[in-house]
């Protein structure tokens, strides 16, 4: 008999490559969703046959615990968070109720069951913020700079806390940005290729951006994946920097994107204060040397081929 997964966000970029990834290794895998009035499932439609979906949500600790119970999963993994940096400064009570507090509920559940489940925390590089140095590893001190990043440094600890006062198998994976097709519209990559797209067909002639000059360490989300389930395949829980080891700034991507369709960036790009955030993030370099070397973990798709595997699937309608 094949284990059993429980994924939170299952319909976001990260739960559905985790959930091909988990139903090609034979497990059987549940997903936990919000009610809402417009049910986003885009991204799983082409597995929705093969999953069980739950309703419930991280700000209500009785779904939780009514699900958990039910399931009885051997694997869980928990990828739902308010996860977009800028909506977090207009929104951080809300960000910091399921961000932070839904770890640990989550966590309390799992305990309050006595699950022997293993657990994935999934932790960001905006944890990092101001960075203290370069690369950041899993010893860099946290700095974050925005409630999200705050957010996710709770998250962090509390796992921490949960396996080391309770004996818990639970791994931090503190990831650096994974793009995809299936990125969000609002996040920058997404956008840029969603722009360019736009272009080309003639339905708009700019695309409006915000700091051109951060640098990000971004690799592909279905590589990612690859690393939470190793984590949890490891006989003791640990933290793990995932990570390419290569930064280039948000010019770099644009450069590599519109050149891609043989646009010049510079014609189309418009700067927009709006776009700024509050406290802005300048750097991230990961240094994902402990992965590569404990769980045997390394990317497989380059800057330029995330880019160029972008840049397709939106001129080709495959996004949404």
């Amino acid at each position: 008999m094949g284990k059993k997964a429980f994924i939170t966000g299952i319909t976001g970029q990260d739960g559905s490559y985790l959930a091909e990834l988990l139903l090609g290794k034979g497990y059987e895998v549940h997903g936990l969703v919000r009610r809402s009035s417009s049910f986003n499932t885009w991204r799983i439609d082409s597995i929705r046959d093969r999953l069980v979906l739950h309703y419930g949500d991280l700000v209500d600790q009785n779904s939780l615990v009514r699900t958990l119970e039910l399931v009885g999963p051997d694997e869980i993994y928990n990828l739902a968070a308010q996860s977009h940096v800028k909506v977090s400064f207009e929104m951080p009570e809300y960000t910091g109720n399921v961000t932070a507090l839904g770890v640990m509920r989550l966590l309390d559940a799992v305990r309050d069951l006595e699950l022997p489940a293993r657990v994935y925390q999934a932790g960001s590089s905006e944890m990092f913020g101001l960075i203290q140095e370069n690369p950041q590893t899993e010893r860099t001190p946290f700095h974050p700079r925005s409630p999200y990043g705050c957010a996710k440094v709770f998250g962090h600890w509390i796992s921490v806390n949960y396996r080391e006062g309770y004996g818990m198998h639970v791994s931090n994976g503190i990831l650096f940005n994974h793009e995809s097709p299936r990125r969000g519209e609002n996040f920058v990559t997404r956008k840029i290729t969603m722009g360019i797209a736009a272009i080309k067909q003639g339905r708009t002639k700019e695309l409006r951006l915000g700091n051109l000059d951060a640098k990000r360490d971004w690799g592909f989300a279905g590589d990612y994946v690859e690393a939470m389930w190793l984590m949890l395949q490891q006989p003791k829980a640990d933290d793990y920097v995932i990570a390419t080891g290569n930064t280039y700034s948000v010019r770099d991507f644009l450069e590599e994107a519109f050149s891609h369709v043989g646009l010049d960036w510079q014609k189309h790009v418009v700067v927009d204060p709006k776009y700024f955030r509050p406290a802005e993030v300048d750097i991230l370099l990961g240094d994902p040397s402990k992965a590569r070397k404990q769980l045997d973990w390394t990317p497989k798709v380059d800057f330029k081929g995330l880019v160029r595997m972008m840049v397709d699937a939106d001129m080709a309608g495959q996004g949404r």
